[in-house]
């Protein structure tokens, strides 16, 4: 359940406070492995942001990591660069769009 909460919470404060994502209309995918396993699309459209489970759009970037990653990665836990580089993030698309992601996350820890 901490994946949900996780969302829902980082949803309430990007929400609360559009500024940092201001302008960005992108669909991004984790497909996350381990206790909480399952697809998660965050959509950021008019300056709001919206999560849903399973894959409803067609995401510019998707995230392959554990559960337990997601979390630490969301709370700035996890460097995001060592992560790919380890192993334990895996990234589909384009690589700019996994860093314009970080620099979202960063302004919201």
């Amino acid at each position: 359940m901490a994946v949900k909460e996780t969302l829902a919470q980082l949803k309430e404060k990007m929400n609360s406070n559009p500024e940092g994502i201001a302008g960005v209309e992108k669909v991004y995918q984790f497909d996350l492995s381990g206790e909480e396993e399952g697809t998660y699309q965050i959509i950021f459209s008019n300056d709001q942001v919206e999560y849903v489970e399973g894959v409803q759009h067609e995401p510019k970037c998707t995230l392959v990591m554990s559960d337990k990653s997601f979390l630490k990665l969301v709370e700035g836990n996890l460097n995001p660069t060592v992560a790919f580089m380890s192993g334990k993030l895996k990234i589909k698309g384009e690589l700019g769009h996994a860093l314009k992601l970080q620099s979202i996350l960063n302004k919201y820890q």
